[in-house]
């Protein structure tokens, strides 16, 4: 036999780190490491026992990156929960409060057998509802990694499980359409077309559409097909170009099988702009064909525009557009724009239902309550018009516990606006938020996970998934999904202020910090400051970040400024500001029922009796 070849491994504490392959092992079980950790994880073995600064980290691990202390800190919680160092008492990363971290587990070069395999690593189909598969066998580094990169958006779990499944054949993904216009005038347009078809080929119950946040999240961007297609995790991508001149209309569209490159169909529409709706219907309808699936009710026949008027409809992309940069300004246009829509076609229920949520937007920015008034009635109206869409159920199920604490009349719009559209992402998410804010958290769970399932590249997805788990005491997870949401949009505000507060209720307090010191919004920063001053024995520094938090924010954050107090254990403080939260309709107080900051409260009567007034049930 010819001599066993061997590669060169560390052994740190119970895990052996393969830098070549980017793994650690632990017997038979296996972790995948992102590069970037795993150059974290050597660095700190280099030097083990030594404190490694915050700026060496930054210097070796980050070389050529413009990040901050939090990337670092971010980085080392998630290399924490990947070795299992989650106890008060760490055995591998030691936190050195202001200076950085500390390798104490032992260190050692060890040389590992290469073997290769005399067959070809088996595989078997597990009994779930999706795809995924089971490595048979022992450990073997080399094929378990070659396994890894030829699986594509997978990872090995600690049962050596390649967790991520293959893509349903019968799965698209709709990119967004160039605009190539000699203005560059017309990407609300292109964007609005693309939109719409993903829309339209949601109809089709077998057939998997992923969502427009997620799609969207590649404009701009020069990543090839299979690489979208691999984090998308879907086996074709329907991408086109928009051609806009006066009223002529040129749409160039491909359909693109994923693993292979193949061209399934393509086509170029050269029409009068008037001619939209049937473009769009011949595009779906030849995906549909494609595909080999059916719409619902059995036929290949696409679902109403909602309008049969070409400048309504563009009056209508053009407020879309601007909704979706969620500014004061572009709200009011978005509101201009909507209306003049509605003023071309009086019927138009998606316009009344996409006004309704541009006009909240506003209203809650503003407190203008009139403009939250007449949000509710756009809701209403696009319901009353067309009681078969199911966007106007899910804008006044939104409406009704964000305004009016109606949780029971806002489930039962989540669910009709589900029984019209079982896979709408957005509908997902607000009925899992919604019970996530009842308590229900498994219920939720289950919800987002179907969320993110259609929209996998949704930070809200992720996020609110996160707090979900981490009401469930399931921290592991929350911390999971929460790197999922920091991934997809790093620095994220929301994510950032639950993360910090999952950080200090596990004793990690000077990572919260960080964590806190890194919100951009100067609210969730000053209250998160506030709190984890306190818990690190700074007293004085919490209140100056509470003092300053009162001063500018008083009028729009009187929920965080309860949740500071409630954090320290000042209750009638708490209660003080939670009665202004309520007074001011903030937001946030419809977090309050299974809300971390605020466990002090629970055991007082005050806290059942606010409970109470927001008719949260028993």
């Amino acid at each position: 036999m010819p001599a066993e070849e061997t590669s060169s491994a560390v052994q740190i504490g119970e895990w052996i780190a393969h830098p070549a392959i980017d793994c650690i092992s632990r017997g038979t079980e296996t972790q995948k490491l992102e590069p970037r950790a795993m150059r974290l994880l050597l660095c700190l073995a280099n030097s083990a026992g030594e404190v490694v600064s915050i700026d060496r980290l930054l210097t070796e691990v980050w070389a050529g990156v413009v990040v901050g202390s939090a990337s670092v800190y971010e980085a080392v919680s998630q290399l924490r929960r990947i070795l299992g160092d989650v106890d008060p008492k760490p055995t591998y990363i030691v936190t050195v409060p202001r200076k950085g971290y500390r390798l104490i587990a032992p260190v050692q070069r060890v040389s590992v057998p290469v073997h290769t395999p005399q067959a070809p690593v088996m595989l078997r189909r597990t009994a779930t509802p999706r795809r995924s598969w089971v490595v048979a066998g022992a450990f073997v580094a080399l094929a378990l990694a070659a396994a890894y990169f030829m699986g594509g958006n997978v990872w090995l779990s600690k049962q050596i499980t390649v967790r991520g499944e293959l893509p349903a054949e019968k799965s698209i993904a709709v990119l967004p359409f160039a605009d190539m216009s000699e203005k560059k005038d017309q990407e609300y347009f292109s964007d609005g077309l693309a939109e719409e078809l993903i829309a339209q080929l949601a109809n089709a119950p077998d057939l998997k559409v992923i969502a427009r946040t997620s799609s969207f999240s590649f404009k701009g961007k020069s990543d090839d097909i299979p690489t979208i297609a691999s984090k998308l995790n879907v086996a074709n991508l329907l991408e086109g170009s928009v051609r806009r001149s006066g009223n002529h209309l040129r749409v160039s569209t491909q359909l693109i099988r994923a693993d292979s490159g193949q061209r399934l169909w393509s086509e170029t529409f050269d029409r009068e702009f008037k001619d939209v709706f049937t473009i769009q219907d011949e595009i779906a309808a030849a995906v549909v064909m494609a595909l080999k699936v059916q719409l619902n009710g059995g036929s290949t026949a696409v679902r109403g525009h909602g309008t049969t008027n070409p400048e309504a409809y563009n009056a209508y992309l053009l407020g879309r557009q601007l909704y979706t940069q969620r500014t004061i300004p572009t709200s009011r246009q978005a509101i201009e724009a909507y209306q003049k829509a509605i003023d071309l076609d009086p019927r138009y229920a998606d316009a009344y239902a996409d006004l309704a949520m541009s006009q909240y937007f506003l209203a809650d920015n503003t407190g203008d309550v009139a403009l939250g008034r007449l949000a509710e009635q756009a809701a209403q109206k696009s319901i009353d018009l067309d009681p078969h869409l199911s966007t106007g159920y899910s804008v006044r199920g939104f409406l009704r516990y964000l305004h009016h604490y109606d949780w029971v009349g806002a489930e039962s719009d989540f669910r009709q606006a589900l029984a019209l559209e079982p896979t709408n992402s957005r509908v997902l998410s607000r009925y899992g938020k919604l019970l996530s804010d009842l308590g229900r958290t498994e219920e939720a769970t289950v919800m987002l996970r179907k969320a993110i399932e259609q929209d996998p590249l949704s930070t809200g997805n992720w996020q609110n998934l996160g707090i979900a788990l981490a009401e469930s005491r399931d921290h592991a997870a929350a911390y999971d999904a929460f790197h999922h949401a920091l991934v997809i949009r790093p620095g994220d505000a929301y994510t950032t202020f639950a993360l910090g507060t999952l950080q200090l209720i596990d004793g990690k307090a000077q990572e919260a910090l960080a964590t806190f010191q890194s919100n951009s919004i100067e609210e969730f920063r000053g209250a998160g400051v506030a709190m984890a001053e306190q818990t690190l024995g700074d007293a004085k520094a919490s209140q100056q970040a509470l003092d300053k938090l009162i001063a500018t924010s008083a009028g729009d954050a009187a929920y965080q400024i309860a949740e500071v107090y409630g954090w320290r254990g000042e209750k009638d403080k708490a209660f003080e500001w939670l009665e202004r939260a309520y007074r001011q309709q903030d937001g946030g107080i419809t977090d309050i029922k299974n809300d971390l900051r605020l466990a002090s409260l629970r055991s007082d009567p005050r806290y059942a009796a606010m409970l109470q007034r927001l008719n949260f049930p028993p």
